[in-house]
């Protein structure tokens, strides 16, 4: 994914969520549902969570220094995974108390006011909506033949699966708000818009659960896509290396992968000759995966003992 296409969707969803929330808050003001109270924390929070989406980023661009020779990439997995617990507590379990206050203090909605969250909600999904088509235009451009549910958990950049779930489940408790104001309205029985806030608040929480579970991968370290392994074992085979002995890999940002590999080279050839056939390999592999920007090779004479060896020393 490149990074534009990520910030792109990321300021649509800020200024939806932005406006939205404001919208939301007044319409608890006039009316005291809880579904709408909960709605408007977690559209506060998901603007929030933009904000912190394009602050790692901004942050992982930074250039390599001696402390971090590797540079910064991997704080975009970082503030992705505090997303998840912003989008869990500030969200999910705040959406689940309110809905706990409400179910012990069932009032209803004020009449002169009930209209309000109806257009307030309606408004609100045209404005999710529009910021949901922009995520998935984004991704389609990355996606390729991935299902959706692939896509979220092999996306190497956390931007885009992180927004789509955000939407995505925005999307949802609007849906779940909309039916708990309305049955409140039909009703007068405010159980019901405690239900839809309690609705609310296990839809936030699941979905940082899962928010956290693949990024939490995405730190510990990830390698290669199985295309990009295909692709660096082919390249590494050419002239003056005659087959992989070991190959790992690893992602130090989601557009920079690091390659390790031991070679296997004649005994015969020369030191210069070696050199030659490292270097030369190094470019085949960066031609055919661009982001390879880190190669180390290291060459070796083949044999079955050290092909069925760990490779503990790349």
């Amino acid at each position: 994914m490149s990074a534009s296409g990520g910030s792109k969707a990321i300021v649509a969803a800020f200024a939806a969520n932005l406006s939205i929330a404001v919208l939301k808050f007044l319409a608890f003001l006039l009316t005291a549902s809880s579904s709408m109270l909960a709605e408007s924390i977690h559209s506060v929070a998901d603007s929030g969570n933009q904000l912190l989406l394009l602050l790692g980023g901004k942050r992982a661009r930074r250039q390599a220094s001696p402390e971090h020779p590797f540079g910064y990439g991997r704080e975009r997995y970082i503030y992705a995974f505090i997303v998840s617990i912003v989008l869990f507590s500030v969200g999910g379990l705040f959406a689940l108390f309110e809905a706990y206050e409400k179910w012990h203090d069932p009032h209803g909605l004020d009449p002169q006011w009930a209209w309000v969250p109806i257009v307030v909600l309606l408004g609100a999904i045209v404005l999710e909506g529009f910021s949901f088509r922009t995520a998935i235009q984004e991704s389609n451009h990355t996606r390729g033949k991935r299902t959706w549910v692939q896509f979220v958990r092999t996306s190497k950049a956390p931007e885009l699966p992180v927004v789509l779930l955000e939407d995505a489940a925005a999307l949802l408790g609007l849906v779940f708000a909309l039916f708990g104001v309305s049955m409140t309205i039909a009703t007068g029985n405010g159980l019901w818009d405690a239900a839809g806030t309690a609705l609310i608040g296990l839809l936030l929480v699941a979905v940082a659960v899962v928010l956290a579970v693949e990024t939490k991968s995405l730190l510990l370290g990830e390698s290669a896509t199985k295309d990009d392994v295909a692709a660096i074992e082919a390249a590494l085979v050419g002239p003056g290396v005659s087959r992989i002995i070991h190959l790992k890999t690893l992602h130090l940002g989601p557009e920079e992968l690091l390659v390790a590999a031991k070679i296997a080279v004649d005994g015969a050839d020369t030191a210069a000759h070696i050199a030659e056939a490292i270097d030369s390999a190094e470019q085949r592999v960066r031609a055919a995966v661009p982001i390879a920007k880190v190669i180390y090779l290291e060459p070796d004479i083949y044999s079955e003992a050290k092909a069925a060896a760990p490779a503990i020393e790349v």
